[in-house]
């Protein structure tokens, strides 16, 4: 007898990074605000009663101030800018997650974070709460903004595996060859950041991640984000408040509510295994 199989209704989790898997009240968004101001101020010599509207005025327009800086014409070194802003947060405020970590292992789908911090940034994030070993990839700075020499080739991409992740390559910063070494989307070539709630990040990540929007869901604590995450086709739901915004499906106060909320993810567990089972030897290497 042939035996059917319904095809899973989610394939994929993808998750934003800070203020999401981590909560606001950790201090760690005022201090990086702080930081980046200071850059502004010190490096850039921009008038000190000019910086905080226009850190804010920038974030708001371009998604990051930094993108903003780059498209007024500022030249800098990203990393050098990322070592200044990230390098002095108060990472020790960020605890062991055993909660979150719990929930993670146990969800069938691939989980991939989505993140416009760096890698060094993202790595610490990720450690500091103790979900090294629970993503199966991370889409951040360096993914959407390669130089040329962080290009990997497509079969390595594809058959990257958790043991890789966790490599001395992948911590030196193996990116996604999605540009396959077309500079349009070289920040360092256009002066230009490609980030989120742009849809060019959107599409651009699930392109490089292979993921369809239809069958994942995607968390963010940034409305603005929600909202371009719903038009790119994604299942949004808004960490960190209760509160609905246009574009969001629905509002989780925390991100430990994951599974009261969302029961169906874990409906999905057998119709995914067949998948798993294929391709759990792959892993995405973005960073």
């Amino acid at each position: 007898m042939e035996t059917t199989t319904t095809e899973a209704k989610y394939e994929c989790l993808l998750f934003d990074m800070d203020d999401t898997l981590y909560p606001l009240t950790s201090g760690l968004n005022l201090a990086c605000r702080k930081n980046i101001q200071d850059y502004m101020l010190h490096h850039l010599n921009i008038e000190e009663n000019q910086v905080p509207k226009l850190c804010l005025d920038l974030y708001k327009e371009h998604g990051t101030t930094m993108a903003g800086l780059k498209a007024l014409g500022y030249q800098f070194d990203d990393d050098e800018f990322h070592a200044f802003v990230h390098g002095r947060l108060p990472y020790e405020t960020l605890k062991p997650d055993p909660v979150l970590r719990s929930i993670l292992l146990s969800v069938p789908q691939r989980k991939i974070i989505f993140t416009n911090a760096d890698k060094v940034h993202a790595a610490k994030v990720v450690s500091r709460l103790g979900l090294e070993d629970c993503f199966d990839g991370f889409i951040c700075f360096e993914t959407l903004n390669p130089t040329p020499n962080q290009n990997v080739p497509a079969e390595k991409i594809n058959t990257m595996t958790n043991d890789d992740l966790n490599s001395d390559s992948y911590a030196n910063g193996l990116s996604s060859n999605c540009v396959d070494g077309d500079d349009k989307y070289n920040s360092n070539t256009v002066g230009r950041i490609l980030c989120k709630p742009s849809l060019e990040a959107f599409e651009m990540a699930f392109g490089i991640a292979n993921i369809d929007p239809k069958r994942t869901i995607f968390f963010d604590d940034s409305p603005r984000n929600i909202a371009t995450g719903k038009e790119a086709g994604l299942h949004t739901i808004l960490v960190g408040s209760s509160v609905l915004v246009p574009g969001a499906d629905l509002a989780l106060e925390s991100i430990h509510n994951i599974r009261e909320a969302l029961p169906e993810i874990w409906q999905d567990g057998e119709q995914m295994e067949p998948v798993l089972a294929a391709t759990s030897a792959e892993a995405i290497v973005l960073a």
